[in-house]
């Protein structure tokens, strides 16, 4: 294993390093990193580090979205009202109906099928997104106009509501028939992940007040409830439940409400954090990808890909309507919209390996999804953002 987490670190760093030296995404040579050095190609990744290769990817997620929640401004979302709401579901709601509209036809799936495949594939990466919302945030850029908050707010409830459908269709695939709990569920989820992230962070803000403890000290306090959170989340056998992602990302919120030299410190460690999780997630993110199956991928599944993108950034479209958003910072937000990675790897492979009949068309798809979204996704707001959105006076 150690060898393993050295070649990730020390391979994966430089990978990115050289991509971003000739303006490419460093999470392009990431991804190169994890296929060369994955099961499928070299196989120089231990399989001890590949087994808990899920729970890593996770704590590199809690990790950007405490930061991102550390540094978002709720005020910028109060202004936009409407459309920060709409975005957490209408897009991947466009997505997924323009997955059942174009995979029967191309693919020959059922409706059902098509169904669990567009849940596979509407969910935003939060791992692409989040970490150049946050940049831009820091840089100024859209922050007046609340466009990064938009999106890392949107990109984050996306991602629970498309799990809470994917769960459900498998379960109608099992037999389990239509359950009104399980949508009943996704709202209740968001809206207790925030009140209980909230609450923590409040929590947090008076303990740090009267304690007085090093900052280092504060993020592993803050580090280790996150991941108590996960851990409570999945072990939940209840019908309702609540989202442990949203609760993270709100216990930055709630500290920085009332503690908010402390937040900013914290979002500096926090940031530093990042450096070595990015690294692991997309390296890991890569070592998932199974070079076979894309020789199997023809013209028919890159046309249902881009199909339901269009539908997707369709959906971002109609969410934006009637407000004060320019037109390119519109087409900057359909198009931050798109990048595939994380959810896309943690669950394409299990209707495969339920034994669904779709499931070798729906990991072929996912994987096919990550390699061509998450690298675009990812370079088109890298060198978009300066042209298209506006850049707050005084800061850095």
């Amino acid at each position: 294993m150690l060898l393993s987490i050295s070649l990730i670190l020390i391979v994966g760093m430089s990978m990115g390093w050289i991509c971003q030296k000739i303006k490419l995404p460093s999470l392009l040579g990431m991804l190169a990193v994890g296929i060369i050095l994955g099961p499928y190609m070299l196989h120089l990744l231990d399989s001890s580090i590949l087994g808990i290769s899920a729970e890593l990817r996770k704590i590199a997620l809690i990790i950007i979205l405490t930061r991102a929640g550390l540094g978002l401004d709720i005020s910028g979302l109060k202004k936009l009202g409407r459309p920060a709401v709409l975005m957490c579901f209408v897009p991947a709601s466009f997505e997924l109906v323009g997955m059942i509209l174009l995979a029967p036809k191309f693919m020959g799936l059922s409706v059902l099928e098509a169904a669990i495949m567009g849940a596979v594939l509407a969910a935003v990466s939060p791992a692409v997104v989040v970490p150049r919302m946050v940049r831009l945030m820091d840089k100024g850029y859209g922050v007046k106009e609340g466009i990064p908050q938009l999106i890392l707010a949107g990109a984050s409830v996306d991602d629970v509501y498309v799990i809470v459908l994917f769960s459900t269709f498998i379960g109608m695939m099992q037999g389990d028939g239509v359950s009104l709990i399980s949508f009943v569920n996704i709202p209740v989820s968001i809206f207790l992940g925030i009140v209980i992230g909230l609450w923590i962070g409040f929590l947090l803000a008076y303990f740090f007040k009267k304690i007085h403890i090093r900052d280092t000290s504060k993020v592993l306090i803050i580090l280790s409830i996150s991941l108590l959170l996960v851990v409570l989340e999945d072990k939940l056998t209840t019908a309702i439940t609540f989202s442990a992602l949203i609760a993270i990302m709100f216990i930055g919120v709630g500290l920085q409400k009332k503690r908010e030299v402390v937040a900013k410190r914290l979002s500096v460690k926090y940031g530093k954090l990042w450096v070595a999780a990015e690294i692991f997630l997309f390296v890991l993110v890569g070592a998932t990808v199974n070079i076979g199956y894309l020789g199997k991928v023809g013209v028919k599944a890159l046309i249902v890909i881009i199909g339901a993108l269009m539908f997707r950034m369709l959906g971002v479209f109609i969410c934006l309507l009637g407000t004060n958003i320019k037109g390119k910072e519109r087409l900057f937000i359909m198009m931050a919209y798109t990048p595939k990675a994380t959810v896309q790897a943690a669950i394409g492979g299990v209707p495969l390996a339920l034994g669904f009949a779709c499931g070798d068309a729906v990991l072929t798809v996912a994987v096919l999804a990550i390699v061509l979204t998450a690298p675009l996704g990812a370079f088109a707001i890298d060198i978009s953002y300066k042209k298209m959105l506006q850049r707050n006076s005084g800061v850095n």
